[in-house]
């Protein structure tokens, strides 16, 4: 089978072969299969393959948000409200790589908090998106528990937030900066066939790590900007207090990898 939807089949009662199927899944393109990686490109039109080889992907993005998202995804979960659900696509994206929060999201589309886990479900059984957990081992300090939300492609979010052209040292560019790096960790995962966790790690105090793979053997910070300095390792030096970790990175825009202390600062085509 291919492409088929897990949640259509079950729903149907069809038979997923458990223990006899293997299951493969293609993500958006990655850094490594791009000749002549062109990161600006890629954060503003996303890596889906006919989005990131046109000159500006809006047309395309509008038909796919139009076509798929809304349509196939409603018609497939046999959701009656299309309103409500149109308006939760574009209020989810505004926790895109962020901790969601199910009751303001319920709020501002006008329904239940049940209604929006739902939602939120549908996303993740199409794979249209994902949580990242918080990790919670053995905490010395309070942590948040409450998972983030990403697309599966920074394309897709820049459109339902209507970020405009994304810009180097802007803030948008940050956060799809961020959600870029997290995109191909995601994909290195689960190509490579090691299957390690990925979570984020948050303090109640706003002490925070962008990624922890693995049982916090590396924690990960990304930062979009071309100087990092004593400030952005706060979070870092914060876990390693806490857990014995094998790596400390932080990736940026620097132009040359260098090690502060026990802290790797790698550019992040090295890093990638």
């Amino acid at each position: 089978m291919s492409g088929s939807s897990p949640r259509n089949i079950l729903r149907s009662g069809g038979n997923l072969l458990g223990g006899r199927a293997i299951r493969f899944e293609l993500y958006p393109l990655i850094f490594a299969e791009i000749p002549d990686f062109d990161l600006l490109k890629a954060l503003n039109n996303g890596l889906l393959p006919r989005h990131y080889l046109v000159g500006g992907a809006q047309k395309l993005l509008s038909a796919y948000i139009g076509s798929y998202l809304r349509d196939e995804i409603m018609a497939e979960a046999k959701i009656r409200n299309i309103a409500s659900f149109s308006r939760f696509l574009e209020v989810a994206a505004f926790s895109n790589g962020e901790i969601v929060n199910y009751t303001n999201i319920a709020s501002d589309c006008g329904v239940s908090a049940p209604t929006v886990r739902e939602y939120f479900q549908i996303l993740v059984d199409t794979l249209t998106g994902r949580f990242l957990q918080s990790f919670q081992k053995k905490p010395k300090r309070r942590v948040i528990l409450a998972p983030k939300f990403y697309y599966f492609d920074v394309g897709i979010a820049n459109y339902l937030l209507k970020r405009g052209r994304i810009e180097t040292g802007s803030e948008s560019f940050g956060k799809a900066f961020e959600h870029f790096i997290y995109q191909e960790i995601y994909a290195h995962c689960n190509y490579s066939g090691l299957n390690y966790s990925i979570s984020y790690w948050r303090t109640t105090s706003q002490l925070e790590v962008d990624f922890v793979l693995g049982d916090h053997e590396v924690a990960l910070e990304v930062k979009s900007t071309d100087s990092a300095n004593e400030r952005h390792f706060k979070g870092l030096r914060s876990f390693s207090e806490e857990y014995r970790t094998k790596k400390l990175i932080l990736v940026s825009n620097d132009p040359y990898p260098r090690r502060v202390n026990d802290i790797t600062v790698l550019p992040w085509k090295i890093f990638l």
